[in-house]
């Protein structure tokens, strides 16, 4: 059972390590970390992948060009469905574009390859959701634009080719423009890919952010017990000396340390987040700081303005004027 484990079941109630020392709470959560990611392997995202990688055995099947193994597949399959029918003598032989939706998988696959171990990389250095966010959406943006920018192209070639004759538009456009419909729907296929990549990465996050909130409540509740201990036992070892005013000043005491408690786990959990996004955002600039500056030093000197006596008899004084 590792340290973290032992501090949320409470077998170390009498001492909790400091959370920026060496051997803190950040140091068990890296080492969390590490352990989770290396577990996720890339080959697991294959499940995501099966219909994409379905759309890709289909795409062979989808040309009117001659195909590695299939021949002419296009001709083979209307000889299937209709057997009285014969290809023209002299027909224009299309260019062959099989090899264009396997090239663009392939590419997709080393997109994804490269989110995945980006995603390894940043998670451990800070497991926060924004980073997962960016990364995913990042790739994912690549592979759309890819997959859709192709029959863009392709439409575009196929306008030009009327132009050129029958040769160029059934020879090279058609073909073209077959082969990007094709990676258009593969690409929106593979998208899965990359939200299954995020989920994976996310479920690490999310149980770090569980870990550090059970740690706090840990906190709260070893002091909450050590407080009522210590007051118990002066309440028990000094019975006859404490009157009624006196319990209901415990009573108070104990009600004002539970709000402090409650204060401090928010203030906790709020400043970990501040610093796990300063972590994922931009170095601020020092004309940025400057301005900062400014805008506290003004709205500082608004608020001491507006507690002034002057000017709130000013301020009602024109309030009575615009009344009139």
């Amino acid at each position: 059972m590792s340290k973290i484990e032992n501090i949320i079941e409470g077998d170390k109630r009498d001492k909790f390590p400091d959370l920026y020392s060496k051997d803190g709470l950040e140091e068990e959560l890296q080492t969390y970390c590490k352990d989770a990611v290396r577990k996720i392997r890339f080959v697991a995202l294959y499940k995501a992948a099966i219909i994409s990688f379905v759309a890709l055995i289909l795409s062979f099947f989808l040309d009117i060009s001659y195909v590695p193994i299939l021949g002419n597949i296009s001709v083979t399959i209307a000889q299937f469905l209709f057997p009285t029918w014969n290809p023209a003598a002299g027909e224009i032989a299309p260019y062959s574009f099989w090899w264009l939706p396997v090239a663009t998988y392939v590419l997709f696959i080393i997109f994804a390859y490269v989110a995945y171990t980006k995603l390894k990389y940043e998670i451990v250095k800070a497991p926060v959701s924004e980073t997962i966010d960016r990364v995913v959406s990042a790739y994912t943006t690549m592979v759309d634009s890819i997959a859709t920018a192709l029959p863009l192209i392709g439409a575009a070639i196929l306008l030009i080719s009327i132009r050129l004759g029958e040769q160029v538009f059934l020879g090279l456009s058609v073909p073209f423009e077959v082969k990007s419909l094709v990676i258009l729907a593969i690409g929106k296929l593979f998208e899965p890919v990359l939200d299954q990549l995020g989920v994976e990465f996310q479920n690490v996050v999310n149980h770090v952010k569980d870990i550090r909130d059970r740690y706090f409540s840990r906190l709260q509740l070893e002091n909450s017990r050590n407080l009522l201990k210590h007051v118990g036992n002066n309440i028990t070892g000094n019975a006859p000396q404490f009157s009624t005013k006196d319990l209901e000043s415990y009573v108070s005491t104990l009600e004002e340390a539970n709000n402090i408690s409650v204060s401090m786990l928010e203030n906790f959990k709020m400043i970990r987040d501040i610093l796990e996004k300063m972590k994922t955002t931009p170095d601020i600039s020092p004309e940025k700081i400057e301005q900062l500056k400014s805008l506290a030093e003004s709205i500082s000197f608004a608020s001491k303005s507006l507690g002034d006596d002057k000017t709130i008899l000013g301020l009602k004084h024109l309030e009575s004027i615009v009344k009139k």
